[in-house]
């Protein structure tokens, strides 16, 4: 994919447009802030001012914002972001995780393209947007309860089950999203932390994998359940969908509006940012219905 523009081949592009009946826009995404939630393993997310309207004339080195030249009082604010990729609701690239003696991804090696300003294959740069059908498996309501219980393992039973139910066939380049809850209690800790963990499991992965979708996301920070249950790999999931078939993954993806309307089906619209060497990118996703 071209780093400075050029045209995206999007497969069925006009029979996706016809998916939208209603003609309704639902946000996806939870917001960003200092001082969200955010998994242990990444940085905080913080945002500073960066120049000042006080500042700058201060400090004086704005020669086109010069009192002698700027009667009308021009001033100017900037900031500085300071944050993982992976924060709020973000897709996975696949060079986001790795896994054998040698740290291997889909498509790259730690040993040949990983260098010190990140990873040189499997960027985010290299991920294509995101315009297709998305289809939502309610995983609480199938069970009948307002959210799933902390580390909560999704079978594949309940998996097929809630999509049966909901009337959701998975095809090819899908992205699939199971809801867990957790979203209804964002941003609050505590309530958060009632369902935190709970995911899929590497079955839900193989069997999304071998319908040759495009993503599997999630309303969670970690898409599948952690701790994970399968001895001796801490993210089966992640490598089944990411370093085995290349497919990306999607967290802190808000459900809870589709979920209450009973949203299933949609046109997903996702775009990552194109930022050469990150492991995964934020972005606003939107479902259209």
């Amino acid at each position: 994919m071209s780093i400075v523009g050029g045209r995206i081949e999007v497969a069925g592009l006009m029979d996706l447009l016809k998916l939208p009946k209603q003609g309704e826009v639902f946000d996806l995404d939870p917001g960003r802030w200092p001082g969200m939630p955010i998994w242990a393993g990444h940085p905080p997310f913080q945002v500073l001012t960066y120049r000042s309207p006080r500042g700058i004339r201060v400090d004086g080195d704005q020669d086109w914002l010069a009192p002698e030249i700027n009667s009308a009082n021009i001033g100017l604010i900037s900031e500085m972001m300071i944050a993982t990729n992976h924060s709020g609701s973000h897709v996975d690239a696949l060079g986001h995780i790795c896994s054998g003696a040698d740290d291997e991804w889909s498509g790259g090696r730690a040993s040949e393209d990983l260098g010190d300003f990140g990873v040189l294959k499997g960027d985010a740069a290299s991920i294509v947007p995101f315009i297709t059908r998305g289809v939502m498996v309610d995983i609480p309501a199938y069970l009948g309860v307002p959210q799933l219980e902390a580390h909560y393992p999704i079978s594949l039973e309940e998996f097929l089950g809630a999509a049966k139910a909901q009337n959701v066939e998975v095809r090819e380049n899908d992205v699939v999203f199971v809801r867990t809850g957790m979203m209804a209690g964002w941003p609050d800790p505590e309530r958060l932390a009632l369902t935190a963990g709970a995911g899929i499991t590497r079955p839900i992965a193989e069997y999304c994998a071998s319908k040759k979708v495009r993503a599997v996301g999630a309303d969670t920070e970690g898409c599948e359940v952690m701790p994970s249950i399968i001895e001796g790999n801490p993210h089966p999931v992640h490598e089944t969908l990411l370093v085995k078939n290349a497919i990306h993954i999607m967290e802190n993806i808000y459900l809870e509006e589709l979920a209450s309307e009973h949203v299933h089906e949609f046109l997903f619209i996702g775009l990552p940012l194109k930022i050469r060497g990150a492991t995964g990118s934020m972005m606003r996703p939107i479902a259209i219905t």
